[in-house]
Parts: C-alpha cells; structure tokens; sequence
C-alpha cells in the first residue's frame, strides 16, 4: 500500500476528502492539523452530536491510503490537475508497511470498567477475571460505548440504584437511546420492560443488534413508542434538547420515579434546574471530567403540578 499527503486550505479540505473517497478509490482518508505541535496548533471539539466547530484546520494535512503506487501517483495528478486545486500541495508519496488494520483499529478500545464488577467489553477482548456482569458492545454509527463520561456516568448511577432496589424497575426508558447501552445495562440490571427510544432509524437498529448481542429484551424504535410512566426514565442527550424535553419527559416519570439527565457540562446545571423547576427539582448526583449527571426523585403528582 502507498500513501499520499496532501497540504491543503480549510476551504478545499471537504472537496479533497469527498474526490479522494468518492472518485479516486482511496482505501482511508484522514485530515490533520498541520500546524500540529507549533504555536498556531488548534483543537476542534465540541460536544457529543454537535458538529465541531469548523470542518477542518486552516492549514490541513490529508493522508489518503491506496491499494499502490500507481493508483496514489495518478490520484496525486489527477487533483493537481483541477481548477479548484491550486492551494493543493503534495507533500509526501511513500509506501506502508502491510498492517492487520482490523487488529491495529480494535487495539484502541478496551474495556471499560464501570464498577468493580461491571463492564463495557468489545467483542473481540476476553471478559476481565473480576467481571461480574458485562455489556458486549463494539463502536459504531451510535453514540455511546461506555468510554465517554456521560455515558460512563448513567452506568454507574444505573449500577448502584438497581443494587439498592428492592425490587427491580417494572418499566424502563432510554429516550435518545444511541448505541442502546443504558436500556441494555437497565435490563441486565432487572428491568423487566425497557423502551428505547431514538429520532434516528440507525440508532434504533444499532439498539436492536446490540440488544440481542447481549441477549436482553428491549422494545427499540421511534419516540412515539414511548407512552405511559416508567419508574426510570433515562436521557443522555445534550443539554440544549434537555431543556426543550423538560415537560415531555417528566410526564413520563411514574410517581416514586427517577428521572436521570446527561449530557450536561458542569456550567449548563443550573441551565436544567431552572428548566425543569415546574416538574422536578433535579441535583447533581455525579461528575466527570467536566460533565454532570443530574437526577431528580419524584414523589408523587405534585412533582408534575
């Protein structure tokens, strides 16, 4: 395999990108800051189902990997040879060394810990010894493996509410269920009718095959599914969309419920307080490098008043 480095402007970096993948038969295609490491390097980050702040660097490094030498050589003259490609510079073509490139992409995810015996575990890493109830589930198109401190936290608050339960939930929902992982950590933990719920058809089938990877029972599919209370109901979204959910989810928290909310930066809590004051009085029950998990304990109809 050979590779082609490519310098381009901020502007050019999606046509690039689209013309490499769609057009040139590249195999992968990755941009990099190329300013990385000086004085002008800049991060670009924003929160989990937000778009990041730009689409690329101002100064952007592309690496597109192809089948070999020929094929990367004729890509390389093919880009330099349009119009639009007059910023576009080529800064390196060089062979690569043959690569287990699934083994090499599995090697970044491992499992997660949660509690001392509960687990986030990729399918292709054995179960740890001290394990006493493990979540299979591998990154994919949804949001949610376990490794992002939203998610990390709804595990454990899941984890040591259902350990000092009497009894399990009767009714679960997972609204803006992802990857599915809380509705299959409520069901691992005993709840006996878990709803999960999400706007996106790809969610709500990676929902139904991470379900039935781990061998739960879930009922996945679109937010009209939800209907009724739940004694747990549960949304690790964003704080934005919280806001705006603030009646509809607290309608549907049964009475002696929990209502439980991520997604939320330490400096958007009192954000929520405020936003569902007229139904529930949330707290901050957990935080995570800079992430809150908030809660709140209905007590009965005047909660909803």
């Amino acid at each position: 395999m050979h590779e082609l480095v490519l310098r381009a402007p901020e502007a050019l970096v999606e046509a690039l990108s689209d013309a490499l993948a769609d057009e040139l038969d590249a195999l992968a295609v990755s941009v990099e800051d190329a300013d990385a490491g000086s004085d002008t390097e800049c991060a670009l980050f924003g929160e989990p189902g937000l778009p990041p702040p730009a689409a690329a660097w101002q100064h952007s490094t592309l690496r597109a990997l192809f089948a070999d030498e020929a094929q990367a050589t004729a890509a390389a003259a093919l880009l330099l040879a349009q119009d639009w490609a007059h910023d576009v510079a080529v800064e390196g073509l060089r062979p690569v060394p043959d690569e287990d490139w699934v083994r090499l992409t599995q090697s970044q995810f491992e499992p997660v810990p949660i509690t001392p015996g509960f687990w986030v575990v990729p399918s292709w890493h054995e179960t740890p010894a001290d394990a006493t109830r493990v979540i299979r589930l591998d990154p994919g198109l949804a949001f949610g493996t376990g490794t992002h401190p939203t998610t990390r936290m709804c595990l454990r608050w899941i984890a040591r509410a259902a350990a000092a339960r009497p009894a399990p939930w009767p009714r679960v929902l997972d609204y803006g269920c992802g990857s599915g992982i809380l509705a299959i950590a409520a069901a691992l933990h005993g709840a006996r009718d878990v709803d999960a719920v999400d706007l996106d058809p790809a969610a709500v089938e990676a929902t139904r095959a991470n379900a039935a990877a781990n061998g739960v029972a879930l009922h996945p599919g679109a937010p009209e599914l939800a209907q009724g209370r739940y004694a747990l109901v549960l949304a690790n979204i964003l704080a934005q969309p919280l806001k705006l959910l603030a009646p509809l989810l607290c309608r549907h928290v049964d009475a002696d419920g929990d209502l439980v909310l991520a997604g939320i930066l330490e400096r958007q809590a009192d954000e929520l307080r405020t936003a569902y004051a007229p139904w529930c009085r949330l707290e901050v029950a957990d935080e995570d490098d800079g992430w809150v998990l908030m809660t709140s304990r209905f007590g009965g109809a005047a909660d909803r008043s």
